[in-house]
């Protein structure tokens, strides 16, 4: 019955001139992460960024996330969230809310910044205007890290720890369907992007087994390039590009 009334509808609206009403369905799927040495599915799933894109302009034609206040906080020589996953277009606040200085800098294809130097209880904000991952570090402390994921669809979802995925409000059609996590090599995350058609028959992902190195660490140079443990330029002070 519901197919027959959305069959109407699409007649009518061909009929009238008006747009065709296009289907909106909740994609739903599972993420299981896996020892790339061992093979074996490793308890924490949690922070896999999953998304489509949508493939034809129809799809295309949707309304962006409305997100309001996105913050970054630097608390306690951390940056919380650890991971933050954005829209084109949307502007981040840097909150310092440690009782010292702090500095935040990324090199990486996101977007290219640097925040300087700047003093407890202030506020700088970067507009992330390229699609991409963002690795986000602090110049004076090393073990400051975070990612910023940078999308061109409001399609997405993040995964908890038990790795299930929902993303609503998915306009029928195709996307192509790409997986992100911080500890899985850039060829494992290529391997799983395919192209998937989305409809109200067709709306889950099913499982997607992704290997990951869970001990990979982070390393990184300061922005100058230099292990942490190198002198400063005299006289600096983080200088906004």
């Amino acid at each position: 019955m519901r197919l027959l009334a959305y069959s109407i509808l699409v007649c009518l609206a061909i009929l009238s001139g008006g747009p065709v009403v296009r289907t909106q369905v909740s994609v739903t799927g599972l993420i299981e992460l896996l020892d790339q040495k061992t093979g074996k599915r490793l308890p924490d799933a949690s922070e896999v960024v999953v998304w489509l894109t949508p493939l034809s302009s129809d799809e295309g034609k949707v309304a962006a996330r409305q997100e309001q206040g996105l913050r970054l906080v630097q608390r306690h020589k951390t940056f919380e969230p650890h991971l933050l996953v954005v829209q084109r277009g949307s502007l981040v606040q840097f909150p310092n809310d440690d009782p010292f200085f702090h500095n935040v800098f990324s090199l990486f294809e996101g977007k290219r910044f640097d925040l300087g130097l700047y003093e407890a209880g202030s506020t700088r904000s970067v507009l992330f205007d390229k699609p991409g991952i963002c690795y986000l570090f602090c110049n004076i402390h090393p073990e400051m890290s975070a990612v910023i994921v940078v999308l061109a669809t409001p399609y997405y979802a993040v995964t908890g720890r038990g790795g299930q995925v929902s993303i609503s409000n998915v306009v029928e059609g195709r996307y192509e369907l790409q997986v992100w996590n911080e500890r899985a090599l850039p060829k494992n995350l290529d391997d799983l992007s395919r192209e998937v058609s989305i409809s109200e028959a067709a709306h889950s992902l099913g499982t997607i087994s992704l290997p990951t190195n869970p001990n990979l660490a982070t390393t990184h140079k300061n922005k100058y390039g230099r292990d942490y443990d190198s002198a400063t330029p005299p006289n600096s002070l983080y200088a906004q590009p």
